[in-house]
């Protein structure tokens, strides 16, 4: 996909979602997008907002972060949010992306059924909970598409010094449709699952799930923006990218998010993380 194609109205082809989508808007910022903070409905709540601010239009669309990456690779965006840091250090090193910056977190929760065959509930380590799904060989649900969630799910598993396999463990085929769907596939199988809890906390209302495990530091969800190197692709908008990454960490953006889904849902989605405060291992 082309950039022309992007702005000639490609988005509803690959699920995309996007604002002000009036004719020939005098400038569009474009943005490739993990699935997760889409589907909750930050980045299009962000994206209005940085719209009715500037008069910048920001389309975007989702993908898995891998998935986001490799198409970023392509110089078909401006920008990038994405949640893996082994991804995003790797994207930076090779020359495809400037200026890394902190925007919001969550965190992960282990899902699974109320009957809790696994015997996880409740346990304050994450990586013990794997041992001992991977021990009951409990049916667990996994993306298995080198998004975000799933390599940090494989992180986790790797911590726990366990190499997944066999029947028990449940690759989901349609795993790059994103988290919702794979929370909705699990909760059908009657299986753990990891998941972010900004997906958790949409859904849990029409599922049978339960959570069982949270609150590690394991479990943090870090997402960043990262801008798209100009010297790489001369055809980004550099100017209009660094416009939104700014305004992604001023003070009315970080408003924003750290009240996020408090109305309706009685507690925010994401948590502001542009300051001081909390920071991903590893930077």
């Amino acid at each position: 996909m082309n950039r022309r194609a992007f702005l000639g109205g490609a988005l509803g082809t690959v699920g995309a979602a996007s604002i002000a989508l009036a004719a020939e808007p005098s400038e569009v910022v474009l943005l490739a997008s993990t699935i997760g903070p889409i589907d909750a409905g930050i980045v299009p709540a962000l994206a209005n907002a940085f719209h009715a601010r500037t008069g910048v239009v920001v389309r975007f669309v989702g993908a898995g972060t891998g998935a986001t990456l490799e198409m970023s690779k392509r110089g078909e965006f401006d920008l990038v949010m994405v949640h893996a840091l082994s991804l995003e250090k790797k994207f930076l090193a090779e020359g495809f992306g400037l200026d890394r910056r902190d925007v919001m977190y969550n965190d992960f929760v282990l899902l699974g059924p109320a009957a809790d065959p696994a015997g996880i509930k409740g346990m304050d380590d994450p990586k013990a909970a794997l041992r001992r799904i991977a021990g009951a060989q409990a049916r667990f649900v996994t993306r298995g598409d080198n998004s975000g969630t799933h390599v940090a799910e494989k992180a986790l598993w790797d911590k726990a010094g366990i190499s997944p396999q066999g029947g028990w463990y449940e690759v989901f085929e349609k795993g790059s449709s994103g988290n919702g769907p794979t929370l909705r596939h699990a909760d059908e199988r009657g299986a753990y699952v990891m998941m972010d809890r900004a997906t958790w906390v949409v859904l849990k209302a029409k599922l049978s799930l339960a959570l069982l495990v949270e609150g590690h530091p394991d479990l943090f969800n870090f997402i960043s923006i990262i801008r798209i190197n100009p010297e790489r692709f001369a055809k980004a908008n550099a100017a209009g990218a660094q416009r939104f990454a700014d305004w992604l960490v001023s003070d009315e953006a970080q408003g924003l998010i750290a009240g996020f889904g408090q109305a309706e849902y009685g507690t925010p989605l994401f948590f502001a993380n542009a300051g001081p405060k909390v920071r991903p291992p590893g930077l």
